[in-house]
């Protein structure tokens, strides 16, 4: 609860300050702070974060602080990046979190990369990469569906399904029911979680890490994606 409201603090401050014209950009995480927390406690440290924009609460909990979001939101002398992203656009290899990128659907096919390159190491790690509803309508997202299914990448892929994108319901954009059933037609399993419920997100991405990595899930998710509330 604390982080969830460290997030909402945050975004109070930098929201505004965008608003007043102090920094060109910025997208608040209000209503998906339980979706990036809940899911980023859930991973070890060894494991990668490629977030969207709205996973500040995934990197707060990673262990990056205030002053280093503020300073990358600001770019002022101490962002490593030097003012070579948009604000809100923060990263950290010490933390392995890749650089939050503004077109769209890339971080999937980054992801499932990672995810192969942290397979062929022979190593426990995952690679968990998010992105919303309305990103899924990019190209980019069926093709890293594809690469990682085919290559069994341990690659987490994490969609905030608010029902309408930016500004498009998704009734709009989808005929069948939404983005789950995309993962069942590759081949992976798929879960829907209510994401303002932290200990279900915390749960699901658990499991989601299990089957990724090919050890039993704990009880949450069965590798056909059905639900299973008594294990054996």
């Amino acid at each position: 609860m604390a982080a969830m409201i460290r997030v909402s603090e945050f975004d109070k401050v930098f929201n505004e300050a965008q608003r007043q014209g102090r920094i060109s950009f910025y997208l608040t995480s209000r209503g998906e702070e339980a979706c990036s927390i809940g899911s980023a406690a859930a991973l070890a440290p060894t494991d990668w974060l490629l977030p969207q924009y709205r996973e500040l609460g995934a990197a707060l909990w990673r262990g990056m602080t205030f002053d280093d979001i503020a300073n990358q939101a600001t770019a002022n002398s101490l962002d490593p990046a030097r003012g070579r992203q948009l604000p809100l656009h923060f990263g950290s290899l010490e933390k392995r979190i890749v650089y939050v990128k503004s077109t769209l659907g890339t971080q999937l096919p980054h992801a499932a990369g990672i995810g192969y390159a942290m397979k062929r190491s022979g190593g426990k790690q995952v690679a968990l990469t998010y992105f919303g509803e309305g990103c899924a309508s990019e190209g980019d997202v069926p093709s890293a569906f594809n690469i990682a299914a085919v290559h069994g990448c341990p690659t987490i892929f994490f969609c905030r399904n608010n029902g309408y994108a930016i500004s498009t319901n998704a009734k709009e954009q989808y005929v069948s029911d939404g983005v789950a059933p995309r993962g069942h037609a590759y081949g992976m399993p798929a879960i829907r979680v209510d994401g303002n419920d932290i200990l279900a997100v915390y749960a699901a991405t658990a499991a989601a890490r299990a089957i990724a990595l090919g050890e039993p899930p704990q009880g949450a998710l069965r590798r056909d994606g059905a639900t299973d509330r008594n294990p054996p």
